[in-house]
């Protein structure tokens, strides 16, 4: 690597789905995968950057897709199924705390869900006077309310703590204009709009977080976060991945 680069963001919000902790096996926590997500959010955290993470719990629990609404008629109630989704998503920050901490990065986990005994209550003053102290934050909960995704948690507390950029990682390199695992010759967009986001139907997050982030003129990068550095390059301004703005 070369030397010290300056980065191009001051302050991020980093999305991760839950499957991202799950490796290979696409359930449970996979430690390697983890550590691997670590070593790349503390490379960030030495460029001096602020980092702040919301994580899904779709490797443990999925609400939506365990709910009676989904169409399995002995399903969970939607709003009982999203609860426990969002108790995944605890369970997910604590062992990223953990890896990241043994990387010797300081760090907070903040709950929407009050449980003072591993996290802290979601409360914004809070959270940005430890991202001023160098601490990262992780975010788990959701938004504590059912029926909202942890795309939309992102949304919301990217713009309530003047996160500059979300950062959408996936296992794919950027928005692509068809499923790029089914299809060959499926285009990469370098770059687009919210409204061009919206008219070609492309899934860049569920329609209320995409809103939210059109409303606020906040802009989104989905990269690739399994390729080595990315996130760093992400940070630096280099050109990875798709970025969606205005």
């Amino acid at each position: 690597m070369k030397g010290k680069a300056e980065p191009k963001y001051q302050r991020i919000l980093l999305k991760l789905s839950g499957e991202a902790l799950s490796g290979k096996s696409g359930f449970g926590i996979d430690p390697e995968a983890v550590n691997d997500m670590a070593r790349q959010i503390r490379e960030v955290r030495e460029l001096g950057v602020e980092v702040v993470i919301v994580i899904g719990g779709g490797n443990i629990f999925r609400g939506a897709a365990g709910s009676s609404q989904a169409g399995n008629a002995r399903g969970i109630e939607r709003a009982t199924a999203d609860y426990m989704g969002m108790l995944a998503t605890v369970i997910n920050a604590l062992a990223l705390q953990d890896a990241l901490e043994k990387e010797g990065v300081a760090t907070r986990v903040q709950s929407a869900i009050t449980m003072h005994q591993v996290a802290e209550a979601f409360i914004r003053r809070r959270a940005v006077r430890h991202l001023e102290k160098g601490r990262v934050v992780i975010f788990g909960g959701g938004t504590g309310n059912p029926y909202f995704s942890t795309d939309t948690a992102a949304a919301l507390r990217a713009n309530e703590i003047g996160a500059e950029v979300i950062l959408k990682a996936t296992k794919v390199d950027g928005i692509y204009d068809s499923d790029p695992k089914k299809n060959t010759g499926a285009k990469r967009f370098a770059q687009l709009t919210y409204i061009e986001a919206l008219q070609k139907q492309l899934k860049v997050m569920d329609s209320t977080a995409f809103s939210l982030c059109m409303d606020n003129k906040m802009p989104i990068i989905v990269f690739d976060l399994f390729k080595e550095h990315n996130l760093r390059r992400v940070v630096v301004g280099e050109q990875v991945g798709t970025l969606v703005t205005t």
